[in-house]
């Protein structure tokens, strides 16, 4: 299975409403590394790294999450960084 990583902005009311906690949870049921944090522009970032069809589905299963709570998601792929075992929320 083909390995990669995102890196994701996600646009909208994304904080304050258990966001990360949940994009945490998603991201560990799919079996990625990386993290999740707040920004401090009201966006919350994300690095997502393992097979590029668990991404795929991560995101649409946080979008699926808070539905007309996200109005756009950048999504940049980007080298994998071995340094992230594991996924984490991070501040």
């Amino acid at each position: 299975m083909s390995q990669t990583a995102k890196h994701i902005i996600f646009v909208g009311r994304v904080q304050g409403v258990g966001f990360r906690y949940t994009a945490f949870h998603i991201a560990n049921r799919h079996r990625l590394t990386g993290f999740v944090r707040n920004c401090s522009d009201g966006t919350v970032e994300m690095l997502a790294q393992g097979p590029v069809d668990e991404i795929t589905a991560c995101i649409r299963n946080i979008e699926e999450s808070f539905p007309g709570y996200i109005r756009e998601n950048k999504i940049e792929e980007i080298p994998i960084d071995p340094r992230y075992n594991e996924f984490k929320i991070t501040f």
